[in-house]
């Protein structure tokens, strides 16, 4: 990421996003933009001081959710806090008039303000975002209302506002993560699904670990889950009901095994891999329980199937070549086109929910790694290098990756981590046990 002042606001279209606008007095607006291209490199500072209440109750909310927000800003590696200590003034009273030369003065560029009140069970959030060296609201202040149990939601929803007024995109942090929780020993590893906020809070389990689980995939709408279970002896298909935890085998009329399911951008069908014979091809079929309708027929192996967000393509994983690769077809079936064409093994690709790249897992050279490409197979981008990366997973907005890392000398133990499409800000996903097959859901309703 580069901050840059241009003396033109007509070439706003042209710019990747667009950040705080900036004003030195007496002269016209010169904007502040943010051009996300190589990553961060001097990350915006902002100051949020703890969000005012009428004490009691309602300041332990607020000093939570002022927390939530500043985390889910700093952890993008766009922004950087500035700690309280550095402050020359406080804020107070929400009401209260700005005092810009405060905050100008150690240098933040952004100022959030906010109150909580808690009554009754019932929580309410207001905040507003300030540009400071313009001496500006950036928009209108907003208000969150909702139960005090949903706290970290409505931080969240903040979180996300701000960003996407700085930013220019969709924010990401009030969605889900669905994943595999692990435990035991890695030769006897139990596994079951699981459920988290982004941030990795808020975990509920959806399974037990009495059969084995693997590759979980939220429907568009974030209320289903697919995913492929043991619990007959060989993998086939289950559909998950979020809200009830109801599951029910997809019928998937006599396959010897289903696997690797995903669900059209409208989710009314799904496509996975269906091996019948030792051959392994791919099927659809609309739900619930609708006819399979044969996409691919090769001596091969087919599987990791993704749509493009309009539904008219799939990107999915095929050996047809001698090696793993990585292949674009229309969603109806027909010929398939290859587009990886780099030195090594291609696998699970994810079409961006922007449309513009896949996602994939790559293995060369005795490493493993996570990168992009056009959805041509150019501009290949290499994000990650590790023992053993796989499985990546988009953000809602298309900015974040995150995928299954296992390192040497943990025991095979794997866990979440997530990085920007640009390869900067590799994080940690903290889970209370060993986690894989990370799946983002949407932004919640």
């Amino acid at each position: 990421m580069k901050v840059i002042r241009s003396l033109a606001v007509a070439l706003a279209p042209a710019l990747a996003l667009v950040g705080l606008l900036a004003v030195p007095a007496p002269a016209p607006a010169e904007p502040l933009r943010i051009v996300i291209d190589q990553g961060v490199i001097e990350p915006l500072p902002f100051a949020i001081p703890q969000f005012s209440s009428p004490g009691g109750e309602s300041a332990q909310y607020a000093a939570e959710i002022t927390r939530v927000i500043a985390e889910d800003l700093a952890g993008t590696g766009l922004f950087r806090e500035i700690p309280a200590s550095a402050y020359i003034s406080n804020v107070t009273n929400f009401d209260a008039p700005v005092a810009y030369a405060d905050w100008k003065a150690i240098n933040a560029q952004a100022l959030v303000t906010g109150a909580v009140a808690v009554q009754g069970g019932q929580l309410t959030v207001k905040f507003r975002l300030f540009d400071v060296f313009s001496d500006a609201a950036l928009g209108e202040g907003l208000q969150f209302n909702g139960t005090s149990a949903g706290w970290r939601r409505m931080a969240h929803k903040v979180a996300d506002v701000i960003y996407s007024r700085i930013t220019g995109e969709g924010g990401y942090f009030d969605s889900r993560v669905v994943f595999v929780s692990e435990s035991g020993p890695k030769n006897a590893r139990l596994k079951r699904l699981a459920l988290m906020d982004y941030d990795g809070a808020n975990v509920q389990y959806l399974t037990d670990s009495s059969a084995l689980v693997l590759a979980p995939r939220f429907s568009p709408t974030g209320d289903r889950v697919l995913y492929t279970s043991y619990e007959t002896g060989s993998p086939q298909i289950y559909l998950l009901d979020v809200a009830s935890v109801g599951k029910v085998a997809l019928n998937t009329q006599g396959g010897d095994m289903t696997f690797a399911p995903r669900f059209s951008p409208d989710g009314g069908s799904v496509v996975f891999s269906l091996s019948q014979g030792g051959n392994t091809d791919l099927f659809l079929m609309a739900l619930p329980g609708g006819t399979l309708r044969r996409l691919t027929d090769a001596p091969s192996i087919e599987t990791a199937p993704s749509f493009s967000p309009d539904g008219s393509q799939i990107v999915f994983e095929s050996d047809r070549s001698g090696t793993p690769q990585i292949y674009v077809m229309p969603a109806g079936g027909g010929e398939a086109t290859r587009i990886s064409f780099g030195n090594g093994r291609y696998g699970t690709p994810v079409w961006s929910p922007r449309g513009d790249l896949v996602a994939f897992t790559k293995q060369n050279e005795g490493r493993f790694h996570i990168g992009v490409m056009r959805t041509d197979g150019s501009e290949e981008r290499l994000l990650t290098a590790s023992f053993l990366d796989e499985g990546p997973s988009w953000s809602p907005n298309g900015r974040v990756i995150m995928f299954t890392r296992e390192t040497q000398g943990e025991n095979g133990a794997p866990a979440l981590y997530s990085v920007d499409i640009s390869g900067r800000n590799l994080r940690r996903v903290t889970t209370p046990e060993a986690a894989s097959d990370p799946a983002w859901g949407p932004l919640q309703n």
